[in-house]
């Protein structure tokens, strides 16, 4: 008999199709996003699981599903499972790091740059019909990016993309601040200066979180944290939603704390807090960091070799390419 597998999302079907010749699969063609139940009900008998954001795997779906041996996730981030109840019942996790990483610095960059500028405001301002007089010295002007301080708060892979097209590519001066430093090298590349969390706060012109979501990173950024950066300043994130406080960026918006945000990512999503939604200052996206057709591409054949590799198949069987938890490799 067949191990069989469950694709939660619909994906690209040429890829998709690379399962067949080793697994029954069962899809979700029209892309619905299930209730914790019905995931729990997909699973029964499943032995691997092609898992997004959208999904909790958590200890009580474990349990529920015994024959489960792999989680395969889509994307870099894997908030979603619970890694250690996954390793304890030894099931393989596995991500989708380094295939993400330009793209995701392309867009996180444009959303800071569009978020400085103001070009949702001032697009919105055009369609609406309102653009009917002489323009006036102070329409829509928003602040510099050439020049300015980038700060970053996570220099994993993607802040140091971003800090690279800031410094080499805008002339921004680069402050960061991360669990470590980076090694004095890394840091020369793009004259990265290595700051406590307060100084980034208070001498970033344009913040940008790129950190990991965790218990230790909830509300990272909250009122208080807000309070500390300037006037003038723009917040983007494009890392997690739970490291910004949802509410007290909504208030801190509205009263001219800071300038502006460009989001992406937003805590409970696709819900998002409604106090940012009837803002001008805050620039909403739906957490598309990743997507460009040749970048969802490769995530998608990067989980499917995980996968099927993850349950002893293919040239890599037994080892996935990209395992969050190796230490369960190493058990069986």
């Amino acid at each position: 008999m067949r191990p069989s597998v469950l694709a939660t999302r619909a994906t690209f079907p040429d890829i998709a199709d690379r399962l067949h010749p080793y697994f029954d699969v069962e899809d979700n063609p029209h892309d619905t996003i299930w209730s914790p139940a019905e995931l729990r009900q997909r699973l029964q008998g499943k032995h691997g699981v092609m898992s997004t954001g959208s999904e909790r795997i958590d200890a009580a779906l474990l349990d529920a599903c015994p024959q489960l041996k792999a989680v395969c996730n889509v994307g870099v981030g894997y908030n979603n499972v619970d890694v250690a109840a996954c390793t304890a019942r030894g099931v393989l996790v596995t991500n989708t790091p380094d295939v993400l990483t330009e793209t995701t610095a392309d867009y996180g960059f444009a959303l800071m740059m569009a978020t400085a500028r103001r070009i949702a405001e001032s697009q919105d301002f055009v369609r609406r019909g309102e653009w009917n007089k002489p323009g006036i010295h102070d329409m829509f002007v928003g602040g510099d990016v050439h020049g300015a301080t980038l700060g970053i708060l996570g220099m994993g892979r993607i802040g140091r993309a971003i800090a690279r097209r800031g410094a080499l590519g805008f002339g921004m001066r680069v402050i960061y601040h991360n669990r470590s430093q980076l090694p004095a090298e890394a840091e020369a590349e793009f004259g990265a200066r290595y700051v406590d969390k307060a100084t980034l706060l208070k001498e970033a012109d344009h913040l940008v979180l790129v950190l990991p979501y965790s218990p230790q990173s909830h509300h990272a950024i909250g009122a208080a944290e807000l309070a500390q950066m300037k006037p003038s300043a723009t917040l983007t994130n494009i890392a997690r939603g739970g490291i910004v406080d949802d509410a007290a960026l909504a208030e801190a918006l509205r009263a001219g704390t800071i300038a502006a945000a460009g989001l992406d990512v937003f805590e409970g999503e696709p819900a998002i807090h409604p106090g940012l939604l009837g803002l001008p200052n805050a620039l909403l996206t739906p957490h598309i960091g990743s997507a460009s057709v040749q970048t969802r591409r490769a995530m998608a054949a990067l989980t499917i070799d995980n996968l099927i590799a993850a349950l002893g198949f293919g040239p890599q069987a037994g080892k996935p390419p990209t395992p969050v938890n190796p230490e369960v490799l190493a058990a069986r």
